[in-house]
């Protein structure tokens, strides 16, 4: 049994060794295991990506505070709590593949606003970064597609932010790719998925679907 996601869950599969180098057919096998298990918890869709198509850029955090947004300053996953561009940049670079997904969601919500998405999407991460972890790839770090503080605590202070208290979700609880400057919108062009602009006074009648995205950074 693992504790994830806020449960325990079983591992049906045998516990890995974890090796200096892992052998690019294991390697392969795993990251597809990840894509497949993806779409199997929820995903619409999955794919496996290298590093080098993860774009990061300093006017995506600029994003986060021009206009400000609601929960910038309020929590431990969200600038300036969030490590700098750079520093990601520079984390990012030290991984060669990761797992991309994407949940589509009824135009109608509009925005992301649809709280069963975004929950399910932190589940994803959670979940596939739990395996990998257990599978060997002790380094796998996930990112979600939304603040977690709108997600898991919107009524709560965050408590990782309180001197000697720590996150109420560790488990679940990750940065959004956006809040460290991770470009999704044109990650999602380069996976082949259709991406919208969608805002505020965005009418339902223009959206084919409201996409919800997450990341997890595997080896």
């Amino acid at each position: 049994m693992i504790l994830v996601f806020g449960k325990l869950e079983k591992r049906n599969a045998v516990l890995h060794k974890i090796v200096e180098y892992v052998p690019e057919e294991v390697l392969e096998n795993d990251l597809e295991k990840y894509r497949q298990r993806a779409v199997k918890i929820g995903a619409t869709d999955a794919k496996i990506i290298n590093s080098s198509d993860i774009v990061i850029d300093e006017r995506v955090v600029a994003k986060c505070m021009f206009p400000r947004c609601p929960v910038c300053g309020t929590n431990v996953n969200c600038p300036p709590y969030t490590p700098r561009p750079d520093q990601i940049r520079i984390m990012v670079n030290n991984f060669d593949y990761a797992i991309f997904f994407k949940l589509d969601g009824s135009a109608e919500t509009l925005v992301g606003c649809d709280r069963d998405i975004k929950i399910k999407s932190f589940e994803i991460v959670s979940r596939i970064e739990a395996q990998a972890y257990y599978d060997g790839y002790y380094l796998a770090l996930g990112f979600g597609g939304s603040s977690c503080k709108s997600v898991l605590c919107p009524e709560d202070d965050c408590s990782a932010i309180i001197a000697g208290q720590s996150c109420r979700h560790p488990l679940r609880g990750r940065p959004s790719m956006h809040a460290v400057g991770m470009d999704v919108f044109k990650m999602a062009i380069r996976a082949g998925w259709d991406i919208y602009p969608a805002g505020k006074l965005t009418l339902p009648s223009e959206l084919p679907c409201v996409s919800h995205l997450g990341l997890i950074l595997i080896y």
